[in-house]
């Protein structure tokens, strides 16, 4: 049981660090440790309540004004995709599911990164940005990942840094909050899971606060390396974690 505790705080330390410098990244950073000792469901649960936290802490600590009419779309998709990705874990299988997205990340970020000129997505509009929040309800319900694909969206849309992090971070607080009410709502979340939760609120508050305090000292080239660069390493780390198990299975 000691044991356990460790892996919980320093996955909840490490990305709660990550979480309040570059605005999200808590369920993949965590699920990185974590998935090596507990069980997905348990992980999951973990992960959307230390990122709802780091989300609660980094809001008040790193306020950012943001235009309406960009979050909007964001927001409305998102709400859309929470209860089915809250439907779709227990039926999901992680393993594959880390792969692909693992495999996603691995490829397209180092490419974004090398780039010194990205063409901007210009196309879309409100439906595209709505689009990318409802991926991002989805993989908020199935386990906190609700910032990956609106932060690509927002990197190829070339937002601003502070724009950018206005919307991710508005964007994945509202979705945690709702994803984890919902779980809370289904009975998802028994009595045993709650000193856990405690154990991850506690850990995650001062990494999170010194992630923020280095974010307003950071220029904008460096927050979008920062991103890009933490996205790749998040990708890797899926990888690491559920090729193994993959190929257990063959």
């Amino acid at each position: 049981m000691q044991a356990l505790y460790v892996y919980v705080i320093v996955g909840a330390v490490l990305a709660g660090f990550v979480q309040g410098l570059s605005g999200f990244a808590f369920g993949m950073v965590a699920m990185s440790v974590w998935a090596w000792t507990l069980e997905p469901q348990l992980a999951a649960v973990l992960a959307l309540f230390g990122a709802l936290t780091g989300q609660v802490i980094a809001a008040l600590t790193v306020r950012r004004t943001f235009d309406k009419r960009i979050l909007l779309p964001f927001v409305l998709g998102g709400l859309v995709g929470v209860p089915f990705g809250v439907w779709l874990l227990p039926h999901l299988d992680i393993v594959l599911f880390k792969v692909c997205l693992g495999t996603l990340l691995v490829l397209w970020c180092p490419a974004m990164l090398m780039s010194q000129h990205l063409p901007k997505i210009t196309f879309g509009g409100r439906a595209a940005d709505g689009i990318a929040g409802a991926i991002g309800g989805v993989m908020a319900g199935i386990g906190g990942f609700s910032g990956v694909v609106p932060t690509l969206w927002c990197t190829l849309r070339g937002f601003q840094r502070d724009t950018q992090r206005a919307v991710i971070q508005n964007f994945n607080l509202s979705m945690l909050a709702v994803a984890f009410a919902v779980h809370v709502a289904s009975g998802s979340i028994g009595r045993s899971v709650v000193p856990l939760l405690a154990l991850v609120a506690a850990a995650v508050a001062v990494p999170v606060l010194l992630g923020a305090r280095l974010y307003i000292g950071i220029s904008e080239a460096a927050f979008r390396k920062i991103v890009l660069s933490l996205l790749t390493l998040s990708g890797v780390a899926m990888l690491a974690s559920a090729v193994p198990a993959l190929l257990q299975r063959s």
